[in-house]
């Protein structure tokens, strides 16, 4: 059965700088550290600068824990993309039976200067369910605190 966890922030910001933000993989690298980083081809600056076709892999990252030591791998999937409001990862992991993360920028309810960045994780563990829904807990709780950093 899979874990569901849920992360959301309000953030200061137009969707349009939110949307660069989130499919820049150099400003990904900046949520991710100094715990991980993600390896992708050279010339992918940009999610958007490969042809996604919905759940056709975009390419193997290998994930560096502490953005050196490889840890695990993912075999990047969009199986959706909605420009400037959302996108559906569902990748094949090395240290998960299942993965699926949407991201999606939504209205603030009562503040229209400020957008919610929120993320949605659905995943199954091949390892101890306990310990890797904290660790993954954990680095998500960190990607927000950057967020919320940049943009408040």
């Amino acid at each position: 059965m899979p874990i569901t966890l849920e992360f959301s922030s309000t953030l200061k910001t137009s969707r349009g700088e939110l949307w660069s933000w989130i499919t820049d993989l150099r400003c990904l690298r900046k949520e991710m550290m100094p715990f991980m980083r993600m390896t992708a081809p050279a010339g992918v600056a940009k999610l958007t600068d490969i042809q996604v076709i919905p759940g056709k892999p975009l390419f193997r990252s290998i994930i560096l824990y502490l953005g050196v030591l490889p840890l695990d791998y993912s075999d990047v999937t969009l199986v959706s993309l909605a420009p400037g409001e959302r996108f559906v990862e569902q990748s094949r992991m090395g240290s998960m039976r299942s993965w699926r993360h949407t991201r999606e920028i939504l209205p603030h309810p009562h503040d229209p200067g400020r957008l919610v960045l929120r993320d949605e994780l659905q995943f199954e563990p091949r390892f101890p369910r306990g310990l890797t829904t904290w660790l993954v807990r954990k680095f998500f709780e960190h990607r927000h605190t950057v967020l919320r950093r940049r943009a408040t």
